[in-house]
């Protein structure tokens, strides 16, 4: 079982998306995440999504997909007793990540100036919109205004239609996956070091390094990136979606080889006499001509006979696809990307993500389901000793 995180207490004071995919990350790799949650609700994602069954059981979509393998602490932390049950915690903790707006944490007594003397092997993450420092550091944010704040919307589309939105969250996600490796590698300094550590993960940071090519290209040139439709990144005039008989299908034939091959594959290998295509310089200069003819071609059949067409000439290409085409395909099943779990209190399962690689050959999936809120509260803070009668009576628990 690969567990390289066995053994490591990671406090988890994180909500909504990308400080919970963090932590989820460190559950998968063997890590005991503690999720501290309000007794009043816990995260916010527990209550939203369409699924209202899930919703009602404070188990919705939004929380599933990414807190799976934790235990749920509910504290009033502005309760002072409960967040003296927090510091108990925190000290027998190997990592703390939270994910509040920047200086919140140090008006709770829990910023890591607070904390460093006290637990001096402490991992203490933060991930916030813009990072702790700047002139934008106190600024709230979401994935969306992420997207807006990086130059995402104005290269997503084409000159018509921009700016516009990714579908899904990523830049969220994004930083979930760079704070977990912040984190593990943080762990990697304390123990070599014997100190603790403090990483400041943001989510604009991570947007920018998502876009770290266009970046480094408008810096050089002085000239925002036009937005491409759905042309190659590489801009190769032979790359791109084609429309089909039923569909689209997205190809990339990027090199000389390629665009040799993909000729052959679709029974034009005239087009490597022409002089307009002879190189791809003149391919560039004659672009339109070359997608109006392989577009002509293109219509004559539909999108899964010409990714099996592609595939066979060793030229990358695929039929595009909605979510639900994707999740049936036996590629997904075979790499075990999505698993089922168990919700608590209902009869079905979800699946939810499972590591984002193989280890020695296997699937790394969530070994518990999904915690209730306050699921672990008595064991967990039981376990430290705390007085939990007391607790309740002040109203901390």
């Amino acid at each position: 079982m690969f567990k390289p995180l066995l053994g490591r207490r990671v406090i988890d004071v994180t909500q909504v998306l990308a400080g919970p995919y963090c932590t989820y990350q460190l559950a998968l790799l063997g890590a005991e995440v503690i999720k501290i949650e309000f007794p009043d609700g816990g995260d916010w994602t527990r209550g939203g999504g369409k699924d209202a069954e899930l919703s009602a059981a404070g188990l919705a979509l939004p929380f599933v997909t990414q807190n799976s393998a934790k235990k749920s602490v509910a504290i009033d932390l502005k309760n002072p007793a409960g967040l003296e049950a927090l510091k108990a915690l925190i000290a027998s903790a190997d990592v703390l990540v939270e994910n509040f707006k920047p200086g919140t944490a140090d008006k709770l007594g829990i910023g890591y100036d607070h904390l460093k003397d006290a637990h001096p092997t402490l991992v203490y993450a933060s991930l916030s919109a813009y990072g702790q420092d700047g002139p934008l550091g106190h600024r709230p944010a979401y994935d969306h205004i992420i997207q807006g704040m990086a130059g995402i919307m104005y290269t997503t589309g084409t000159p018509e239609t921009v700016p516009n939105k990714v579908g899904s969250p990523y830049v969220d996600y994004a930083t979930g996956l760079m704070g977990a490796f912040a984190v593990v590698t943080a762990v990697m300094e304390r123990d070599r070091t014997g100190q603790g550590q403090r990483v400041d993960v943001a989510m604009l940071d991570t947007a920018m390094l998502l876009m770290a090519s266009l970046a480094v290209a408008t810096t050089a040139s002085g000239t925002a990136p036009a937005p491409t439709g759905n042309e190659a990144f590489s801009g190769a005039p032979s790359s791109g979606t084609y429309a089909t008989r039923d569909g689209l299908v997205m190809l990339a034939a990027n090199t000389e080889r390629q665009f040799n091959l993909l000729c052959d594959a679709i029974g034009r290998a005239d087009l490597l006499d022409d002089a307009r295509f002879a190189t791809p310089a003149a391919r560039h200069d004659h672009v339109d001509a070359l997608r109006a003819e392989f577009a002509a071609v293109f219509a004559t059949r539909g999108a899964a006979e010409w990714e099996e067409i592609l595939d066979r000439a060793g030229v990358p290409g695929v039929r595009v696809r909605r979510m639900d085409e994707v999740l049936g395909e036996p590629q997904l099943a075979a790499r075990g990307l999505l698993q089922p779990v168990a919700l608590n209190g209902l009869a079905r399962k979800v699946s939810v993500p499972s590591l984002g690689f193989k280890a020695n050959g296997q699937t790394v999936a969530p070994d518990a389901p999904p915690p209730l809120l306050g699921a672990d509260t008595e064991a967990v803070l039981g376990a430290l000793g705390l007085d939990l009668q007391a607790l309740r009576a002040a109203g901390a628990i």
